[in-house]
Order: C-alpha cells, then structure tokens, then sequence
C-alpha cells in the first residue's frame, strides 16, 4: 500500500535510500546520488510539504518516492529532444527501494496516474536499471535536462493511456 510519508519513517527511509545508493554504486551509477542524496533535509522538507510517499508492507517500508504536481523548474529547459505535451503534469523523484518488493516503479507509476495522467521523471545516463524500468512501464525519452546542481539527466515523459497527449 502507498502512504504519505510520516516523520516516524524517517529511519526506515533513510535506510531504504543508503541501500539504494550502494546499489546504484555496484551497478554502474555511483555519481548519481553519491554517498549522501538525498540528504536527510531533503527527505524532511518532502515530508513536510507532503510530497514524499512510502511503499508498505505491514510494519515495513520497501520503498519511497516524490511525486510532486505541478511545473518542476529543472524541466523548464529541455535540450536535445522536447516534452510530449504541455499539459499539467506530476513529476516522480528519488525512487529507491530496499530490493525486496519487485517491480517498485509499476505501483509508483499506477498510484501517480490515480492523480495525473501525465507524468515526467529524470533520471542519471549511467541509471541503467531504471532507465529500463522506465521503458517497460511506458515512459519515452524526452531529452536531456539540468537539475539543480548543473548535472545532465535523461528526461522521460509517460503519455496518458490511450497515447492522446
């Protein structure tokens, strides 16, 4: 089940998120989070805005995400490509999972399109696990974005069902 993120999880996401980043490490993608993102001021502000959701399994957590409504400013300014739609979108940010829930980004991807049916997501070129994540669940490329910190990201948008954007 997919709840809003609590201050009580805290612990549980933090271990979820260190998890993820040793993972992406032994797969290739060791710059994308580094040893410390999303820090733990950025987990509390998403908590706080309640933009931050949890995948869970009786008492235990398996899995967190962002999902935010409305213009996300990184993706304001899209190079080698284009968006597929202007229309109003959510974005998915910092996907992490503690690997024992299989397919985590089909239940993301389900639970965003109850809300929105236009949804964007980025992600690092060296990403490949979610990058193949994404295609299986219907995600285009896009182009390439900068965040926040001057680093390139593949941009992907997920046309509503139906393929009408």
């Amino acid at each position: 089940m997919i709840t809003l993120a609590t201050a009580a999880d805290l612990p549980q996401i933090l271990a979820i998120y260190a998890h993820a980043r040793a993972f992406m490490a032994q797969h290739g993608n060791p710059n994308q989070w580094g040893a410390s993102r999303p820090t733990e001021a950025d987990i509390t502000a998403h908590i706080a805005a309640r933009e931050l959701y949890v995948l869970r399994e009786a008492d235990a957590i398996h899995g967190v995400f962002a999902f935010i409504l409305g213009e996300d400013p990184t993706y304001r300014v899209i190079e080698q490509g284009a968006w597929l739609s202007d229309a109003p979108y959510g974005t998915i940010h910092a996907v992490a999972s503690d690997g024992q829930i299989h397919g985590l980004l089909n239940h993301i991807v389900a639970y965003c399109e109850q809300t929105t049916k236009h949804l964007r997501i980025d992600t690092h070129r060296d990403n490949m696990p979610m990058r193949r994540c994404l295609e299986r669940n219907g995600f285009s490329y896009c182009g390439i974005i900068h965040i926040a910190d001057g680093s390139r990201c593949i941009a992907f948008q997920k046309p509503p069902r139906g393929g009408c954007v």
